[in-house]
C-alpha cells in the first residue's frame, strides 16, 4: 500500500463519525456511524445491523463500492476541513474482526453492551480539504498510483 499523507491520517484519527453513502437500484442512501481506524490495514471500522437500510441496500448491491465523508463541523470558512473517501466495504471476519473489535471497543467502551456486527471500509481514495492552508486546498491520496 502506498503511504498515506500524515495530514490525512491525523484528521482521520482526530474524528469519530463518518457519513457513508451506498446505492441500490440507482437510489442513494446515507448514514452516520461512529468509526475507528486501523492504519496498518487502512480500514475504517464501524458497527451496523443487517436490518438498517444502508446495510440492506449495500448487501443488495453485491458488496461493492461505497463513498463517504468525515467532516469538521464549523461555520468559519477558513477553518473548514474534511475527508471525502471512496472504496470497498465488507463484513469483517477473522483477524480483521479481532483487530477491529479490539480497537472499536477501546474507542467506544459502551459498545460492549451491544451485539457488534463490524464492517470495514477500505478506502482507495482519500481526499482531504483543508481551508486553513488556503481556500479549497486539497491533498489527495490514491491507493493505485
Amino acid at each position: 500500500m502506498k503511504p498515506i499523507d500524515k495530514p490525512i491520517l491525523t484528521f482521520i484519527d482526530q474524528h469519530h463519525v463518518l457519513s457513508l453513502a451506498v446505492c441500490r437500484d440507482s437510489i442513494p442512501w446515507c448514514c452516520s456511524c461512529f468509526y475507528c481506524y486501523l492504519p496498518e490495514r487502512n480500514l475504517l471500522v464501524f458497527t451496523s445491523d443487517h436490518e438498517t437500510r444502508h446495510i440492506d441496500d449495500f448487501l443488495a448491491g453485491g458488496e461493492g463500492p461505497v463513498a463517504g465523508t468525515i467532516a469538521l463541523e464549523t461555520k468559519v470558512t477558513g477553518k473548514i476541513r474534511g475527508i471525502q473517501f471512496a472504496g470497498t466495504m465488507r463484513l469483517l471476519k477473522g483477524e480483521e474482526l479481532k483487530e477491529g473489535r479490539h480497537e472499536y471497543l477501546k474507542n467506544f467502551p459502551i459498545a460492549r453492551l451491544a451485539n457488534l456486527l463490524l464492517w470495514g471500509v477500505q478506502p482507495a481514495i482519500l481526499k482531504l480539504t483543508d481551508n486553513r492552508l488556503g481556500f479549497g486546498k486539497k491533498l489527495i491520496w490514491r491507493d493505485s498510483e
